[in-house]
Formats: C-alpha cells, sequence, structure tokens
C-alpha cells in the first residue's frame, strides 16, 4: 500500500465522512450564485498572502477616444435638458425631449454590441456616463442604467440564441423596444426561490398559429420601466405536468420575454419610490401564453433562470448603483465643501469650526474611498472578470456610504437642505439613498448572506473543491479529491496560522509590502489583517461547519473585514496609479486609518462573541493578543482633509471630475450653479478680507474710507456677498402653488393618469 494510499483510506476517510456532516451542503440556488461569476482579487485576500505588486500592476481602466467623446457630447447634451425640480415635481416624468434623447444618441445601448447597433462599450464608460447623469438627476439615471443592467438586454447577450439576439438587440439598440424586468413579487423579495409566479407547458395559439408554448401567471412590483415597457423580461417557476419537453414535471425557475401587448397583461399604475418619479410600478399576467421560442436561451435554458440572473448581476451589481453611489459622494463633496467655506457664523467660515470638519472630513476621503474602488472594480470587469464577491461588496458598501455622506452633507446645510424647491440641490439626493440601499438585494442580505456567505465558498482556496468532493454521488471519485484537496487546505492553514501569529505580534513590522513610497507603512498592515482574516474564516468554518450558515452576526462581521481589505485596496492603487500625488495624501491617510480602525473593531466583536468560546480564546492569542488598538485618523488628518474640499485646488479637482457642472453657463441660476459662484467670488476676495481683518475693520464703507480697501475692491467684496446671499437662498411658495402643485394626491384619478401616461415620446 502507497504512502498516499494509506493517509487517504486510514486518515482522510473518517474525516471524510466527519466533514459530511459538519460543512454546510448547498442547496440548488446556492450552487447557481456561487458558479455564476468568478474570483478575482477577493480570492487573494481569503488566501491570506496578497501579492502587492500584482495589484498594482494590474492595468487601471482607461476609456477609448470614442467613449470620451460620447462623454463630452451627447451626455453633457442630455444634462442640459435636465430640470430635476420640474420633472419630479410638476411633469411627474422625464420630457418628450429627454426620452428622444435617450432613444436617439442610445443611452439605452450602451452594453449592445456595435454589430447589433448598439454603442458596445467598456464597463468603465457605461459607469463613468451613470455617475454623470447620476450627479443632474436620480431619474434620469435610473431611466438610463437599468436597460444596460439586469434586463433583457444582458441576457440576450450571454444567453440569447442568434434568432433572439438578431430581432431583439437591434430593436433594444434603436429605442423601439422599451424593455424591464420583472422579478420581484409580493411573495419573493430576496427569497426568489419563494416565488409563486408560473408557467405551464401547453400547446396554445399565438398569432394565429398553434405551437409549443408555456402559459403563464405572475403579479410582479417595483418594476422600473414596467409602466411603459413594451417587452417584460419574465422570472417564474416552469412545470411540466405533461412532460412534453422532458420527463421532469418541475423544471425551475426560467426567464423569459414577454411583449406586454399580449391578452391577459395588465400594467400596473405607478409607483412613487421615495418622491422620485423614474417610471416604477406592478404588473400582472392572467393566462398569458407565448411560444417556447420567447424562453432566453431557448428550450436549452429552461430552468436556468436563477443562474443566469445570478451572472448578470456578477458584473451589473458593480457598476450602475456604485457609480450612482460614487456620483452622489462626490457631488456631496462638491457642494458641502464649497457651501461650508461661504456659509459663515460668529463672523467666521462654518468649515473652520473642527465639529464641521470631521463631517468634511469624511464625505471628502468617502468620495475618494468610493471613486478608487469604482474605477478598480471596472478594471476588472473590462479585463473579463467577473466578481460576484466583489461586486456584491460595491453594491453594499456604495450605497451605505453613500447614505453616510448624504447624512453628513444635510447636517452641514442645516435647513438649506431640507426646504424643498428649485434651489435645493440635497434634497433629491437624499431622498433617493434608499433605494440604492434596498434594490438589487437589500444591503442586510448581502452583508451577511453574500459578501462572506458566498465568499468564504467562491473565494477560499479549498473550500469550494471541499465541498464539491463531498457532495459527488460517486464516493470513491469523492473521496479521492477531498484527500488531494484536504491535505492541500491543511498545509495551507498551517502556514498561514504562522503568518497571523508573527504578524499580529510583531504588529505586522516585518510583513511583506511594495516599494510604494509613502503609502509602503500601510501595506504591512494590510498583509497582518489579510493573514488574520484567513486563519479566522478556517478555524470558524472547522469549529462551526454549517451551522456559520446562520449565525448571521458573526458572517457580517467577516463581511465587514473583506469589504474593509478590498476598499483598501483600491484606496492605495488608486494613489499610486494617478501618479503618488502628495496633495492626496490626506485622502489616504483617512481611508486607511479608519478602515483599519474598522477591521480591528470587527475582529475585536468576532472573539468576543465567537460561539465556541475556546476558538474565540485562540483567535483573540493568535490575532489579536493586545486588543484593537487603531482609533481612526487623526484631528489633524481630518483638519487637512477638510480644507481639500473647501479651498480650490488640484486634489479638490480630482475628487469632483467629471460631475456635471450647469455653472459653466453665466446665466443658469440653479442652486449648484449659485454656489459655485458664490464659492468662486468668496475666494478671490479673501485677500481683501484678510486686509480688512488685519486692520480691524468689518464695514466696507469704513474700510474704503481709512483706504484699507480701494473703492474697486468694495465693489467686488459686495458682489461675493451678494453672490453669497443668493447661493443660501432657500424657496417659498404661495399656499395655492403648493394646492395645484401636489403629486399622485389619492383620489385624484385624473392626476395619476396625466401623471400616468404623459410621456409621448416613451411610447
Amino acid at each position: 500500500m502507497s504512502q498516499s494510499s494509506f493517509r487517504r483510506d486510514w486518515i482522510t476517510k473518517p474525516i471524510f465522512r466527519m466533514a459530511q456532516h459538519a460543512l454546510p451542503s448547498l442547496s440548488d440556488t446556492e450552487r447557481e450564485a456561487i458558479e455564476a461569476g468568478d474570483v478575482w482579487w477577493d480570492a487573494d485576500l481569503f488566501a491570506g498572502n496578497p501579492d502587492w505588486n500584482k495589484l498594482l500592476a494590474f492595468a487601471p481602466a482607461r476609456l477609448t477616444e470614442e467613449e470620451q467623446a460620447f462623454l463630452a457630447g451627447p451626455v453633457e447634451e442630455l444634462c442640459g435638458m435636465i430640470d430635476d425640480w420640474r420633472i419630479n415635481w410638476e411633469w411627474h416624468d422625464l420630457p418628450p425631449e429627454v426620452w428622444d434623447c435617450l432613444k436617439t444618441r442610445k443611452f439605452f445601448a450602451m452594453i449592445i454590441p456595435k454589430e447589433y447597433g448598439g454603442l458596445g462599450f467598456s464597463a468603465y464608460a457605461h459607469s463613468e456616463i451613470i455617475r454623470k447623469l447620476s450627479s443632474h438627476s436620480l431619474a434620469v439615471a435610473v431611466t438610463a442604467m437599468v436597460p444596460n443592467s439586469l434586463g433583457p438586454g444582458e441576457l440576450l447577450i450571454k444567453f440569447g440564441t442568434k434568432a433572439q439576439q438578431d430581432y431583439w438587440l437591434p430593436r433594444l439598440a434603436r429605442g423601439e423596444e422599451i424593455p424591464c424586468f420583472g422579478l420581484t413579487s409580493p411573495e419573493a423579495g430576496s427569497d426568489a426561490a419563494s416565488m409563486i409566479d408560473s408557467g405551464v407547458v401547453c400547446r396554445g395559439t399565438y398569432e394565429g398559429q398553434e405551437t409549443l408554448g408555456i402559459r403563464l401567471n405572475w403579479h410582479k412590483r417595483y418594476i422600473t420601466l414596467g409602466p411603459i415597457a413594451t417587452v417584460l423580461g419574465l422570472a417564474f417557476k416552469l412545470h411540466d405536468p405533461d412532460h412534453l419537453i422532458g420527463e421532469r414535471d418541475e423544471i425551475g425557475i426560467t426567464l423569459a420575454l414577454v411583449p406586454t401587448h399580449l391578452p391577459g397583461v395588465s400594467i400596473g399604475r405607478r409607483h412613487l419610490p421615495a418622491m422620485h418619479v423614474f417610471q416604477n410600478g406592478p404588473n400582472w399576467g392572467k393566462d398569458v401564453f407565448i411560444p417556447m421560442d420567447n424562453i432566453i436561451g431557448g428550450i436549452d435554458q429552461a430552468g436556468k433562470g436563477w443562474k443566469m440572473l445570478m451572472s448578470a448581476l456578477a458584473a451589473g451589481r458593480g457598476i450602475s448603483l456604485p457609480s450612482l453611489s460614487a456620483a452622489g459622494t462626490s457631488f456631496a463633496a462638491n457642494v458641502t465643501g464649497a457651501y461650508a467655506r461661504i456659509r459663515e457664523q460668529f463672523h467666521v467660515p462654518i468649515a473652520k469650526f473642527e465639529a464641521i470638519q470631521e463631517r468634511l472630513a469624511r464625505i471628502a476621503a468617502s468620495a475618494y474611498l468610493l471613486d478608487a474602488a469604482r474605477r478598480m472594480t471596472c478594471a476588472a470587469l473590462d479585463d473579463g472578470h467577473h466578481p460576484a464577491v466583489v461586486t456584491a461588496i460595491m453594491k453594499s458598501q456604495a450605497t451605505d456610504r453613500m447614505r453616510v455622506a448624504v447624512n453628513d452633507a444635510m447636517d452641514v446645510h442645516g435647513g438649506k437642505g431640507i426646504i424643498e424647491g428649485p434651489l435645493n440641490y440635497l434634497g433629491s439626493l437624499y431622498r433617493g439613498v434608499p433605494i440604492g440601499i434596498t434594490v438589487e438585494g437589500a444591503n442586510i442580505v448581502t452583508r451577511a448572506l453574500i459578501q462572506f456567505g458566498q465568499g468564504a465558498i467562491r473565494s477560499h482556496p479549498y473550500l469550494l473543491k471541499e465541498m464539491m468532493a463531498l457532495q459527488d454521488t460517486d464516493r470513491a471519485r469523492g473521496l479521492d479529491s477531498f484527500d488531494a484537496v484536504f491535505w492541500g487546505h491543511v498545509g495551507h492553514s498551517i502556514a498561514n496560522a504562522f503568518r497571523a501569529l508573527g504578524r499580529a505580534w510583531t504588529g505586522g513590522l516585518f510583513a511583506p509590502r511594495p516599494d510604494a513610497g509613502a503609502t509602503s507603512r500601510y501595506y504591512r498592515q494590510l498583509s497582518r489583517h489579510t493573514s488574520a482574516f484567513a486563519l479566522a474564516v478556517d478555524l470558524a468554518l472547522l469549529s462551526l461547519g454549517g451551522g456559520l450558515k446562520r449565525q448571521e452576526m458573526v458572517s457580517g462581521r467577516f463581511g465587514d473585514i473583506l469589504s474593509e481589505l478590498y476598499l483598501s485596496c483600491a484606496v492605495l492603487k488608486r494613489w499610486n496609479d494617478e501618479g503618488r500625488l502628495d496633495d492626496d495624501l490626506p485622502l489616504v491617510a483617512y481611508c486607511m486609518e479608519a478602515s483599519f480602525a474598522t477591521i480591528e473593531t470587527r475582529f475585536d466583536e468576532l472573539i468576543a462573541n465567537f460561539p465556541v468560546r475556546p476558538v474565540g480564546w485562540l483567535l483573540r492569542a493568535m490575532i489579536q493578543p493586545f486588543g484593537p488598538r487603531r482609533r481612526g485618523p487623526s484631528d489633524r488628518v481630518m483638519e487637512q482633509c477638510a480644507a481639500i474640499i473647501t479651498e480650490p485646488c488640484p486634489a479638490r479637482d480630482r475628487l469632483t471630475i467629471d460631475l456635471f457642472k450647469s455653472s459653466a453657463n453665466s446665466e443658469c441660476t440653479d442652486g449648484v450653479a449659485l454656489l459655485e459662484r458664490a464659492f468662486a467670488r468668496v475666494v478671490a476676495v479673501q485677500p481683501i478680507r484678510d486686509r480688512m481683518h488685519a486692520a480691524r475693520v468689518r464695514d466696507i464703507d469704513q474700510a474704503v474710507k481709512q483706504r484699507t480697501i480701494t473703492a474697486d475692491e468694495a465693489a467686488q467684496l459686495k458682489v461675493a456677498a451678494e453672490a453669497v446671499s443668493a447661493a443660501i437662498a432657500v424657496d417659498d411658495f404661495a399656499p395655492e402653488e403648493l394646492t395645484a402643485r401636489g403629486t399622485f394626491s389619492k383620489g385624484d384619478e385624473s392626476s395619476q393618469t396625466t401623471a400616468r401616461t404623459r410621456p409621448a415620446a416613451a411610447e
């Protein structure tokens, strides 16, 4: 008997039997979700010893000349048409000229290949376009993003038959068809397996001919573009009781295209998501018959719908909502920094108050971090990766961090932010924050079940292989596979345990780092924390086994640590890719110190609450012997970060690059344009005010009399003061205006009908 055979039969076999009961089994939906997409940098983090030179050498995302021209041309043109206040509060829809621009300029066809008439843009270009639109109007941005995200277009590109692609994609690219996708139903939100929307294989009549098809019954809600869609992508459970297409009764979740003009399709009245008026609403189907050819991908893809959806989300979840969130956070940095600079209390700009600086610093650093992570993720997508765990991190973290940034912005603006009207540039964004947090997988579920739950299986170097071996129906083959993988896992874990122990007790002093200039020290700490994370994951899996799935607080903390590791890597890569600019080091320092503090706090919470106490004690000794030591960014760093967004400088320009700036038009009087002008004028007259301050003169006319300033300088001060008054002004309305302006008042059927049918250009 060979040494390997002895090990397998006498050592591995008993472990194999125990592991079959200890490790979690995969449900069909879990297996399909895990098999969708692939892994990328998340796998290096789970391995516990990432190669930093590999990360820094990875090419950053770039735009082609064609993509740059589209941003400078059609995107600017579209933004110039938008009046977000009137869209949301007067028209309750996009105006016809905006709908026409979206269609004719192919905003709905960014992901459709050129051979089908689309733009065929990269993930990065898609992201940049959504980012700019989001900086001006959430309603327009959501309208543009949905056809390019999870929906018929992307599913047809990835899974459609040649005939389906040839017919539908050109029509979608030209805007002749408006798509939507129906997944969520009253009974099934995050738990898609519980949906009761159904289809039964049968024979029926379609367009005058008898054919084999599906009779559908469904009720969907929260469907963006649903009220105006001409083709509905539908997720449902397919049944074949008469075995017309196979031997199984229950085929499973299936995706199909349903033209909305078919008999039995009912389009409901509109939802109003947080007072945003992008088209969204419920729909129903009652005995709607479609041919089998309408299954996306044809009959061969029947029952494979969940895997198709997860595959599409593996990429799309990393683009649309992270782009919107990055835009919202950068926008908050832009306007809040400017407002804090021009707004004075006690004759001092509020930007000088430390309590305000604390909020400004967090907004500025969040803007830097989110755009860093957005760019790095887009680079991975454009390189051909579809990292499901990374994109889940991006969606959850970006939308959550945008919420914090926007809340901070509202706190700094005070009353200016809460009084609605055309001059309020924050209210719309503030109301829209929960939308991104809720859709494409609620963040609560994403944090606990996807970021770590699926990540531990998909991104771990050995776990998925072990689980597949344990579930192999051929026990001998499964044992052979398990034997090879398990002992590789053991060797990996032992090496990682020594790494984690050594790095913890030395504070990461000797942990590996690249030659990264002023940021090199941060890599040592990341190396320390990645090895600690990998060890903690292995011990959790070993001690909790399948029970880890039910320990959602434990999983959530692991998910937070993994997210912080990924986002910190993005920050360091951005600083390196942009030329290692010293001006940005305060932002880098804030991001890294805040991240390290969160990581150490989550480790401390994990250890203190670990269900198997001896394992918790062991983890304390091995990865955090001295407890959490990091306290977050220093006051000095916060002051420096706040200064970046409250004074004109290249670092500020980099944070707010490519946001839509209506202030380029000197006649524009929207709230942002007024703020930008006031900011520029206040900064320009600061030397004059400094002279007056040194002379202890506050009155402008008195300063002229004393010849502290000239008459021309006095005029400049008065112009600046007028600009500030205009920028901090808020709207007011006559009572009859508010009565007439009302949105979809209950019982006012004419108002509902008008709002629902107004956009002739959308139909």
